[in-house]
């Protein structure tokens, strides 16, 4: 396991640390937890870039490990009153919206490629960005009430946004996806022979031998 992989698997295990510290309501251990967390993304994307340290193990880790951080900080939150339920209903729903498409495409046979949308990534950035907002208000103890209140409009506005985005890319996908012909079955080199080869030989033998008893004397 290299050092990319490494630090985004120390963000998987940060994920039930960070659930403990926010609901025993220790805010400003959660902000640090947090900016640690972001800062080792920064850290293992820009390794990996630099040194070609890509694996596909990385490739499936580092979107988990988000998308984990972040669903634990908004239900957490959620639970503990600092943000509103209904936000926390869109933001997980659309999560398992999208990986139950996936498996449902799989399934039968359809599987799609997910790709990042644009207001995908505008979308996760406001999510990541409302998250590192509360935390800061509650441990830091800023005034930040009033930019909090706009920004999570704007988070669920893109994360309904989103999840619309990406029901059409895979109702277009599956609507319009075509299997691929299978392959021809390769022919023998060798030909066979007529079966009628030997009858008709054992056929020739035989009447010869019929002529052959006529011209006897």
């Amino acid at each position: 396991m290299n050092i990319p992989n490494t630090l985004t698997f120390a963000r998987i295990v940060s994920v039930p640390l960070l659930i403990w510290l926010i609901i025993d309501q220790d805010f400003l251990a959660s902000f640090v937890v947090f900016m640690l967390a972001g800062i080792s993304d920064a850290a293992d994307g820009y390794l990996a870039k630099r040194y070609g340290w890509h694996t596909e193990l990385g490739a499936y880790l580092d979107p988990i490990a988000d998308k984990a951080l972040l669903v634990a900080i908004y239900v957490s939150l959620g639970l503990g009153g600092h943000l509103p339920v209904w936000l926390v209903i869109v933001v997980v729903s659309r999560d398992i919206l999208i990986v139950g498409a996936v498996v449902l495409a799989w399934i039968m046979g359809r599987p799609v490629e997910v790709k990042p949308l644009a207001v995908s990534k505008i979308n996760t950035f406001a999510q990541i960005a409302l998250a590192g907002l509360v935390l800061a208000k509650l441990g830091l103890g800023l005034g930040l009430e009033g930019l909090v209140g706009v920004l999570i409009w704007i988070t669920g506005g893109l994360t309904i946004l989103s999840a619309f985005a990406y029901f059409l890319g895979w109702l277009r996908h599956m609507m319009s996806y075509e299997p691929e012909p299978p392959e021809p079955r390769r022919r023998s080199k060798g030909k066979a022979r007529p079966a009628t080869s030997h009858a008709s030989r054992a056929t020739g033998g035989a009447n010869g031998a019929s002529r052959a008893e006529v011209r006897t004397p």
